[in-house]
């Protein structure tokens, strides 16, 4: 593969060298914070100019696209070659999710807690934006429409970088988003997109500037990423997503969830890539999960027991060599490919800890007609998504109703999971006095906050009902 899996936290970022990485991060900032009282219905409308522009530009799109694939063909897996393609069906999903944004409430202004503290004496806390986001990814150039539709929505200004093999795709976008933004009161620099290994090593020393780092891609990536800068990391390693088939699965369901989940797009981090079965079904469900994976022309990596089973088949010869012995990494690789790693496991319990153990914490999912396994499996497994009889590749922001996602967090900080709208908010608290001379602390007794007053006020603490958000 080419730039995804070089290390560009580590890249020379002396300030003195680079001194656009600061003028773009300063720059970003600036148009954040020009951007605070820009209101809902003009980023609704910038929303509507995105999509536009874009539409009109399709062909001019798909074809440095083209280009981009052409180029990078000779060097790049059939996994990142996939990831990388901008076919006409994505693009319109790109498209949509776009409208699916401008169609949310928005998550800013959101009132999640008011009190009342004294008479005319108010706390509101109010969900507001994060600030500038920095979003390096590999290869998937929708990524650029779907931060920017996010970014615009949620209220942030955001930084993109994508890998070389994108490059051409990349900057078309931005260069129509920008398009699109001159036409709205949002500053043109509050969507930028940049080129080079340098700019990005530079940026991550931007701690005064940016606010959140969203790597998406590799999980050497993400990770010279997180051990390289100051800055606030959000994001998620491999996609080492399992499922496991529990002693009272039904076989419809068996096959219909495992072959969903590892075909229906097997580069992508939410393909599962382990599949545990329980010893029970070694003789029943797994023959028929196994033909039906082996017919979708899956490489199945076993352990001993549901490989003696295999072998034991009459109809294992034509498929002798997709059918092999499971080497010691095939737990903790991310195939990203038509390769399924199998392990035999005795109990939920067991097939909890395993995946607890060896997955990333993604997405997991079980297959049973046991509510207290499904129980055990949702409240036990340490990961962000917990399915019961539900493809592992429902874990996507679109199909959650987010209209898209700026990435998957597996992280146990602030957001998990597919990362949307909401995971892009944080908060701030208001207070505002109507009282005809202010309130002061040491009006009131001293009490817990360290510091207090002499006087004699004891605070109400008294929820606000229905509250309405001052000076919206």
């Amino acid at each position: 593969m080419s730039e995804p899996h070089a290390d560009p936290a580590h890249a020379e970022a002396d300030p003195e060298r680079y001194p656009e990485a600061e003028a773009i991060a300063k720059a970003a900032k600036e148009a954040f914070q020009a951007s605070q009282l820009v209101d809902g219905a003009e980023r609704t409308k910038a929303l509507r100019a995105m999509r536009g522009v874009l539409e009109e530009s399709r062909e001019v799109v798909l074809e440095a696209n083209r280009e981009d694939v052409e180029a990078a063909r000779p060097t790049t897996s059939p996994a990142l070659l996939s990831r990388l393609t901008l076919t006409p069906e994505k693009f319109a999903s790109m498209l949509d999710g776009i409208s699916d944004v401008a169609a949310l409430p928005s998550p800013t202004d959101v009132i999640t807690y008011a009190t009342e503290l004294d008479e005319g004496l108010e706390l509101y806390r109010v969900s507001c934006p994060i600030g500038v986001l920095l979003v390096i990814f590999e290869a998937r150039p929708e990524v650029v429409v779907n931060i920017a539709a996010l970014g615009v929505k949620s209220g942030n200004a955001a930084i993109l970088k994508g890998g070389k093999e994108s490059a051409r795709t990349t900057k078309v976008l931005a260069r129509l988003i920008a398009q699109a933004l001159s036409t709205t009161q949002l500053p043109s620099t509050y969507i930028q997109a940049i080129e080079t290994r340098e700019e990005v090593g530079g940026l991550l020393q931007q701690d005064k500037y940016i606010d959140l780092v969203i790597p998406r891609g590799s999980n050497a990536l993400v990770r010279s990423i997180q051990n390289g800068t100051r800055i606030p990391v959000m994001g998620h390693a491999d996609g080492l997503c399992a499922v496991y088939l529990d002693e009272s699965a039904d076989v419809g369901k068996a096959v219909g969830v495992v072959v969903d989940s590892k075909t229906n797009y097997p580069s992508a981090c939410n393909s599962a890539e382990t599949l545990l079965v329980h010893e029970a079904l070694l003789n029943t469900v797994w023959p028929s999960v196994a033909e039906a994976l082996l017919a979708s022309s899956v490489t199945l990596l076993c352990d001993k027991p549901s490989l003696a089973v295999l072998h034991s088949l009459p109809t294992f010869v034509p498929h002798a060599s997709s059918v092999l012995p499971a080497p010691p990494d095939a737990y903790t690789t991310e195939h990203l490919s038509l390769t399924l790693s199998v392990k035999t496991v005795p109990s939920v319990h067991a097939a909890i800890a395993f995946v607890n153990a060896h997955s990333s914490h993604h997405t997991d999912a079980i297959v049973t007609e046991n509510d207290a396994a499904a129980r055990a499996w949702v409240r036990g497994v340490d990961s962000a998504g917990a399915f019961v009889n539900a493809s592992t590749r429902f874990a996507d922001g679109y199909r959650y109703g987010f209209g898209t996602e700026v990435g998957i967090s597996t992280g146990r900080i602030h957001a998990r999971g597919p990362v949307g709208l909401e995971g892009l908010v944080v908060y701030k608290y208001v207070m505002r006095s109507t009282s005809g001379k202010g309130h002061a602390v040491a009006d009131f007794g001293s009490g817990n906050g360290g510091g207090g007053g002499g006087g004699g006020k004891v605070y109400r603490h008294k929820r606000i009902e229905d509250p309405v958000l001052p000076y919206a």
